[in-house]
């Protein structure tokens, strides 16, 4: 029935992989029937194929993260969207049971086309008004609304949130130079998103501050995410000039209380990271 139908449909699973596209979806976006590659990757091909997502930017991780920022965070999502061919659709994105996303879209190219350059720069405004713009991660301000929506929502519980610090930056920016203190700062802002699931918020909160929102995740999952997370920052190089020179980072994790508000857990989490501190660095610490 999905598969001759005119709308496009498709299924990703938890961690984002393609499961399931019908015909439509298919040629919309490029994708082979037995395909099974993630939506960042899907993407990345759409971009450096022209063709499939129309993607404007001058850089397509940096683009990826920004809509990380904004995919599978809520239960529902509705935007509009334009392809490569021309076609103009509406996109919508549920989030099933077990964290697996339905993407419904239909065409909407022969709609009446009054107010959609203004429509398109008011997404355009908004989006850019949430995300941080050296890194395309959310940035302070969006960050700390995801978390604020997460405590108020018992879907997501139990609740887990890390605030993370790079150690010895300084002495990049220092040594170094402000430029390759930026690509550190991006290098992370991956490390950081490659290693957290769909439904986790990642946000830079100013300088190489970060905050990781972890939701249906308890203690021992969150742990697990951190360890595999320290461990990626250890391995990263992130400036060419540079192969030998790496980095690492250090992290606060607590878990939240039923009717905490962020202050108070933020806190929480700042006194861990300052243990962390104190401890060695380039470890994470749990919150009392």
């Amino acid at each position: 029935m999905h598969e001759e139908s005119p709308l496009l449909v498709a299924l990703f699973d938890a961690q984002d992989v393609l499961r399931y596209a019908n015909r439509a979806f298919r040629a919309a976006y490029a994708v082979q029937p037995d395909g099974r590659l993630s939506w960042s990757d899907m993407m990345r091909d759409n971009y450096a194929h022209r063709r499939g997502a129309f993607i404007e930017t001058q850089d397509i991780e940096a683009w990826i993260a920004g809509v990380h920022s904004r995919r599978g965070k809520t239960a529902h999502r509705a935007f509009e969207a334009d392809l490569c061919d021309g076609r103009w659709i509406w996109m919508t994105e549920s989030i099933q049971q077990q964290g697996w996303m339905l993407c419904v879209a239909s065409d909407i190219s022969n709609l009446r086309q009054e107010g959609r350059a203004l429509r398109q720069a008011h997404v355009k405004a908004l989006a850019a008004a949430n995300t941080d713009a050296l890194t395309g991660l959310s940035n302070r301000r969006h960050g700390l609304h995801l978390l604020d929506q997460a405590l108020l929502d018992s879907e997501p519980w139990p609740l887990c949130v890390a605030l993370l610090d790079l150690d010895d930056f300084k002495q990049i920016n220092d040594s170094l130079g402000h430029a390759a203190g930026d690509l550190a700062l991006i290098d992370f802002a991956r490390q950081l998103q490659a290693g957290s699931r769909r439904e986790d918020g990642c946000a830079r909160l100013g300088g190489d501050e970060f905050l990781l929102i972890l939701p249906a995740a308890g203690l021992p999952q969150a742990q697990a995410i951190i360890e595999r997370l320290l461990e990626r920052v250890r391995k990263a190089r992130p400036l060419p000039d540079h192969p030998e020179l790496g980095y690492h980072c250090s992290v606060g994790l607590a878990q939240a209380s039923w009717g905490e508000n962020t202050e108070t857990l933020l806190c929480r989490a700042d006194a861990a990271l300052y243990g962390a501190k104190l401890a060695g660095r380039n470890r994470y610490v749990l919150a009392e």
